[in-house]
């Protein structure tokens, strides 16, 4: 967890009788702790912490590096920011310093228990902050990856950062080890602080946490990875993330190797929802398609050269039949008139 702290302002006025002119000093933070006098040292490999933007909020840093420009507004999906099959326990009630949804994990039964282990990437993006915080909050070591379309996530007190700012990283990919570096004077055990942001405006763009598809149980929830990529790349997305909330898979069928079309359903709207999701080519722009046809009434469809996904198609289609079906890569799915009620 974050440390119990509150807001703290020094405020000093130092009068010059030499030259009779005077100077103002302030430090502002958010962790709890003595004012720091330095600002700790970055590890070599990465770029120097970022000087906060006057009037900014100092757990909202700027970037070092500009992320991706991508059209889709789709979440992307997330998995446990651990290695496949490690379980772990997420906390977000436990410290007073949060705000919204954010989580800590731990998984062992000691407080040091957890330093060192590794931390990946909950979806494939781009390295926007790799630096020590140092004073300016409490989140000592920070990996902030950008996700495309105002998706950011966030990395807290690390041990050591693997990856440095500019870096594209894939699900999975080890990105830092779990610890608990803060600014100077906060005594924190070792855990890995995590939040998922959507937009600016901190903290009303903090968003609840969804792994594997499934929002995490807050205020406390211990959950397995599925964080099965091992670095080697993945489409960040799934059908759900694209169709959007409420949608559940009710049929799927491979595309070859390329890719996967699912057909999903919304209960609360009567929709279906109708993505095609890529699994080679991930990044560049191949041809890919998604359709769906609601009997008796015209085709939906989304064909072109797509990065990650074609869809989302969406129709009306409770207590109707409907024809669904896409492409990726040479590889043709096209159903019968099914799903009827």
């Amino acid at each position: 967890m974050r440390p119990k702290g509150v807001l703290t302002v020094g405020f000093a006025l130092f009068v010059c009788l030499a030259s009779g002119q005077a100077a103002l000093a302030s430090t502002t933070g958010t962790e709890a702790g003595p004012t720091p006098t330095a600002t700790p040292t970055a590890t070599k490999t990465v770029t120097p912490t970022p000087t906060p933007t006057s009037g900014a909020d100092n757990n909202d840093p700027p970037n070092q590096v500009e992320g991706p420009q991508v059209s889709t507004l789709a979440a992307p999906g997330f998995q446990l920011p651990f290695p496949c099959g490690q379980s772990w326990n997420g906390n977000n009630s436990g410290s007073s310093a949060h705000r919204s949804y954010e989580i800590d994990f731990n998984r062992g039964s000691t407080p040091n228990a957890d330093l060192g282990d590794t931390v990946v990437a909950a979806a494939a993006g781009t390295v926007v902050i790799s630096a020590h915080q140092g004073s300016v909050n409490g989140y000592g070591n920070l990996v902030k990856i950008d996700h495309g379309g105002g998706w950011t996530s966030f990395y807290a007190h690390l041990n050591s950062r693997a990856v440095a700012a500019g870096a594209k990283v894939t699900q999975g990919q080890k990105i830092g080890a779990v610890g608990n570096t803060s600014k100077p004077g906060n005594g924190i055990s070792p855990h890995l602080h995590f939040e998922v942001r959507q937009g600016s405006s901190y903290p009303s763009n903090i968003r609840k946490a969804v792994f594997n598809g499934v929002t995490f149980g807050y205020p406390n929830q211990t959950l397995t990875s599925k964080n099965c990529g091992g670095g080697g790349g993945g489409n960040p997305h799934t059908a759900a993330s694209v169709c959007g909330s409420g949608y559940k898979v009710i049929d799927s069928a491979a595309l070859g190797t390329a890719g996967k079309v699912y057909l999903l359903f919304n209960s609360a709207k009567g929709q279906n929802c109708v993505a095609t999701i890529k699994a080679t080519s991930l990044g560049k722009a191949t041809a890919a398609s998604a359709y769906l046809e609601v009997k008796g009434k015209t085709r939906v469809s989304d064909t072109g050269n797509f990065t990650y996904f074609a869809g989302p198609v969406r129709a009306s289609a409770a207590d109707k039949c409907v024809k669904w079906g896409g492409k990726a890569g040479t590889a043709t799915y096209n159903s019968p008139f099914e799903h009827c009620s």
